[in-house]
């Protein structure tokens, strides 16, 4: 049930959208086991001319980044899982914008069970009653 909060230096599509959603999807559920079904991914674009590394912006510097954060239960992927993911979505962001600046992020944030929770139960509550 994870949730993928995207930001990408790019002009909108649909087509680009529909690729980014495929491509995380498939990660996130080969890489760190997480289930297609229920993960959700938003993704926001922001022009090349409002996106700046080291004061010059993508644009000026003819590149791509993206950003995205995934929200996990703590404790549910190991360090070599996250560290593969994190190397798998560069390379796959590379693909899929082109020129892509090293300074483009991608942060695997673990989060309590107990503060966590979609459908209106937390995690913590879906393992200790899993079938309510």
């Amino acid at each position: 049930m994870p949730i993928l909060n995207v930001k990408v230096s790019a002009k909108r599509t649909p087509e680009l959208s529909a690729r980014i959603t495929d491509t995380l999807l498939e990660l996130t559920s080969r890489v760190l086991g997480k289930r297609r079904d229920l993960t959700a991914v938003t993704i926001d674009y922001v022009d090349p001319r409002d996106w700046f590394v080291g004061g010059q912006s993508l644009d000026e510097l003819k590149m791509s980044s993206f950003y995205f954060d995934v929200k996990v239960v703590d404790e549910t992927n190991t360090k070599a899982e996250k560290a593969a993911y994190v190397s798998a979505a560069f390379q796959a962001f590379a693909h899929l914008l082109g020129d892509l600046h090293h300074e483009s992020y991608v942060y695997v944030q673990d989060v309590r069970a107990t503060a966590y929770g979609f459908g209106g139960r937390t995690q913590e509550c879906r393992h200790q009653h899993p079938d309510q």
